[in-house]
């Protein structure tokens, strides 16, 4: 489970610490100097289909420090069920998921994950609206660009072609 902290106090992504999908903790510090894109995903939306857009921007730029970070969540129309373990293997089969996947969380209301509290102040303000919002984090830790649900992956690449290039 996510550390519930002062999100108030954070510097930057890099002071979280986030369940991976296996249940073991990890440091967000991990990821310093990378290019991350951070998705809230679901396994039964209409934009489930995004995971292999994704995927494939994974592959295509991964050499070049740049990762992207899954978090699922069953908070739009219950379109992510499963357990972790269930999400897990849904992901690898049906689109063949490699890239970094956390835990389950919350990423809207009393209950928000804390890291997704700290992307949403450091963004636009606005309310997470629906599965498959990206968020573009650069090297140093700030958020590039928000990206909304209807924004597919291969959208996004432009964009990620110009930072890691």
């Amino acid at each position: 489970m996510a550390s519930v902290q002062d999100t108030n106090a954070k510097q930057s992504i890099y002071d979280f610490t986030e369940a991976r999908i296996n249940g073991t903790e990890e440091s967000l510090d991990k990821y310093k100097g990378k290019v991350l894109l951070i998705v809230n995903t679901a396994s039964k939306c209409g934009f489930t289909p995004q995971f292999a857009g994704l995927e494939q921007l994974y592959k295509d730029y991964q050499d070049k420090d740049f990762e992207i970070l899954g978090f699922p969540s069953n908070q739009f129309l219950h379109q992510d069920p499963g357990s972790n373990a269930e999400i897990n293997e849904f992901c690898q089969m049906n689109y063949g998921v490699s890239f970094p996947m956390f835990a389950k969380i919350k990423v809207r209301g009393k209950e928000k994950n804390p890291l997704y509290d700290y992307l949403i102040e450091n963004s636009n303000g606005k309310a997470i609206k629906w599965n498959f919002t990206k968020f573009l984090i650069g090297r140093d830790g700030e958020i590039i660009e928000r990206f909304e649900p209807k924004d597919k992956p291969e959208d996004i690449a432009p964009k990620l072609a110009e930072i890691l290039d």
